[in-house]
């Protein structure tokens, strides 16, 4: 089921996904590279259906984008901190300061507003501890308005995982 509506010039679409269209995302969500051939083989229906399904998914922004995974200790970013930040003032303004200077930081790979004792929990991956101190006292702690960080560092990664499920 697909409806559209006007917001502020810009077309929204909701896009209630089917059993066929959970199908698609599964296969999907395991290899982003399989081929629109191999979907409709396992999903039993033809290509032009599963290609259209998968541009009204992409169209409803239920599939943001494809992306590949790196494994973060082959290319010299083995040290990975999860980063929990509260900031000083908690305005509308000091909030969208903080979150446009952590957009631009490199190291911070993921976000999240949380509830708390924090404000913030942050995913930054770093060469090492050497690159992380330079992160953490040079860019995180000089950024305005932040209060108080706590660092956890990761010692083993026990379930990574980026798909969801439907049952």
């Amino acid at each position: 089921m697909i409806s559209r509506t006007r917001k502020e010039e810009s077309v929204t679409i909701s896009y209630i996904p089917d059993k066929k269209d959970l199908s698609i995302l599964k296969l999907l969500q395991e290899n982003a590279r399989v081929t629109v051939k191999e979907i409709a083989e396992k999903v039993h229906l033809s290509t032009t259906p599963v290609h259209e399904r998968i541009k009204r998914m992409e169209e409803a922004g239920i599939i943001k984008q494809y992306a590949t995974l790196v494994d973060n200790t082959k290319v010299k970013k083995s040290l990975m901190v999860i980063c929990y930040v509260s900031l000083k003032q908690h305005g509308k303004n000091a909030g969208a300061k903080f979150i446009k200077v952590i957009n631009n930081l490199n190291e911070v790979i993921e976000c999240y507003s949380i509830s708390g004792e924090f404000d913030f929990m942050l995913k930054v991956v770093c060469e090492d501890m050497n690159a992380y101190y330079d992160f953490h006292v040079n860019k995180l702690s000089e950024t305005e308005n932040v209060g108080h960080v706590q660092s956890i560092f990761i010692m083993g990664i026990i379930k990574q995982t980026h798909q969801l499920v439907w049952e």
